[in-house]
């Protein structure tokens, strides 16, 4: 017999300890973190302990960077992150009346909801009518919109408070010329 055959203890290697490193790339080393977890305890009599906790750490990256994006990004109020939502929010309704609008002369009357319009949309098309500025709805809620009589609707976000019609809302910027037919209240009447 060789003297390496009868060796307790042989090295890993420098290969493992590469895959083991590849677990620090946010999202898809968590992968490699498994691969690097696994290969640990195949070789937990040489030395697999290391590969064990390299795995473990890239993976606790991942996880502590996504979840920092989502706190920051869907539940944290007050910063950048409300006023990008706001930006989506003005963004999203501004696109919303020109569908409402295409519903109308499509079917010669306003939606009575707004899901009645998302699920007449064309296949492959994308309406948004969940207020991105509502961070504490599960499910986020929609935006707001009543129509009112027959030739008339009230679209807006309804903003942090929740309430429709009170300082914070947020309504579409729509640019109509003289004598537009679009319907859009953006006053309380």
């Amino acid at each position: 017999m060789s003297d390496h055959a009868t060796s307790p203890q042989t090295k890993i290697g420098i290969f493992p300890y590469i895959i083991a490193g590849m677990s620090f790339i946010p999202l898809i080393g968590v992968l490699f973190g498994i691969i690097a977890i696994i290969w640990g305890l195949i070789l937990l009599k040489r030395g697999g302990k290391r590969l064990i906790i390299i795995g473990l750490l890239g993976i606790a990256l991942t996880v502590t960077l996504y979840g920092s994006l989502y706190y920051f990004g869907f539940v944290q109020r007050g910063g950048v992150y409300d006023d990008l939502r706001k930006d989506l929010a003005q963004n999203n309704l501004n696109s919303l009346v020109q569908t409402v609008e295409f519903y109308k002369t499509q079917n010669g009357s306003y939606p009575d909801s707004l899901k009645t319009l998302e699920s007449a949309a064309p296949q492959g098309s994308f309406v948004f009518i969940t207020d991105p500025t509502d961070v504490t709805s599960q499910p986020p809620c929609e935006f707001y919109y009543q129509t009112v009589g027959t030739d008339k609707y009230y679209l807006r976000g309804v903003g942090a408070d929740g309430q429709p019609f009170t300082d914070d809302d947020i309504v579409p910027q729509i640019a109509s010329a003289a004598g537009s037919k679009i319907g859009l209240l953006t006053e309380h009447q």
